[in-house]
């Protein structure tokens, strides 16, 4: 069974890209599960037709204990949504180790061929590393653009990763248009010792997708950016390589920015 990570900065598009990557995977025939661990619960809504999941926490605060709803969204991809407390209330990440440790138990049991946790913010927090740090996932992927902010927020999330020894898979682009991006992220991942592993385009059927509460995989099957969203699957599916990343200084990190766009 694979066990995917998905990792990125907060509005970088991380949500989007890992419900489209679940439902690629899902074309294929694999029996694939999508769990979000976070708070807002938003991210499984696109594959369950625009429906917000009730979230684990919630139905283990007030439910019969081993009796737990979970989606079955499009070509049967499974979901289920960690949940956290209220708003500006509590730490998101606690909850996060005993609704993992129900899933495995109760029910994936060989009944899955891939698992991907959708993981907000980054792993300085103790609790979102939990996927990783409690050997649930065993592949990493971050989420990033060309813009400085977000590779600043990658190379963060990859400062966590060495110093919990897990290894990266490689950096996601989900393209903004900005100048070089593609080159940018190539090079930030060759200098942390990784890959850009695809390349995501930046399209407006995205949002027409999401607003009828569907992936564009579902929703634009014949468009370009499903045909995307398929290869980067592709990609992951194949990919056999990991190591544990070595982060850029920050400035270094800007350095390299401003040489990109001055060319």
């Amino acid at each position: 069974m694979r066990q995917i990570a998905i990792y990125g900065k907060g509005g970088i598009g991380k949500s989007t890209v890992s419900a489209n990557l679940v439902a690629s995977m899902a074309e294929t025939g694999l029996r694939t599960w999508y769990v979000g661990c976070d708070p807002k619960a938003d991210g499984a809504m696109t594959l369950l037709g625009g429906r917000r999941l009730p979230t684990f926490l919630d139905q283990m605060k007030g439910g019969e204990v081993g009796k737990y709803e979970v989606g079955t969204g499009y070509r049967g991809v499974r979901c289920l949504e960690v949940g956290g407390p209220v708003a500006g209330v509590g730490c998101a990440g606690r909850g996060i180790i005993v609704a993992l440790q129900t899933l495995h138990r109760d029910y994936l049991d060989g009944r899955a061929d891939a698992v991907l946790y959708d993981v907000p913010g980054d792993v300085v927090c103790g609790g979102f590393a939990t996927p990783i740090r409690q050997g649930f996932a065993q592949e990493v992927y971050v989420v990033t653009s060309g813009e400085y902010l977000s590779l600043y927020a990658a190379n963060n999330i990859c400062r966590g990763l060495q110093n919990l020894g897990v290894g990266l898979g490689g950096l996601i682009c989900n393209s903004r248009d900005v100048r070089m991006e593609r080159e940018a992220v190539q090079e930030v991942a060759r200098r942390l010792g990784s890959v850009m592993i695809g390349f995501i385009p930046r399209h407006q059927i995205v949002r027409d997708c999401e607003n009828n509460g569907m992936t564009v995989v579902e929703g634009a099957p014949g468009s370009e950016q499903a045909e995307a969203y398929r290869r980067l699957a592709r990609n992951i599916l194949a990919n056999e390589r990991s190591a544990v990343p070595t982060p850029l200084d920050p400035m270094d990190l800007r350095e390299l920015l401003k040489e990109l766009t001055s060319e």
